[in-house]
């Protein structure tokens, strides 16, 4: 890892940022102390998406009684 200056960072950055895209890594320092790192960043993993009716745990049982017709109470409770 190459150390730089706070100078040189601001002087050549667009130099350094094309070669930090090549994976190579800086250390700015400020005088002889290091106060931070130029480094590739990791692109971040994308999850797969669902398709469209696809579920995300699995398949699970419906039960019969989903589909029965409702009572009187309930439609009356649902406003129907």
């Amino acid at each position: 890892m190459t150390t730089i200056t706070t100078h040189e960072a601001k002087t050549h950055l667009s130099r350094y940022l094309a070669e930090v895209e090549l994976g190579k890594e800086y250390v700015i320092a400020r005088g002889k102390k290091a106060v931070a790192k130029l480094v590739p960043v990791k692109p971040a993993k994308l999850k797969r998406r669902p398709k469209v009716g696809e579920t995300l745990d699995g398949v699970f049982p419906i039960p019969d009684s989903a589909f029965a017709p409702m009572t009187d109470a309930e439609l009356k409770e649902w406003g129907l």
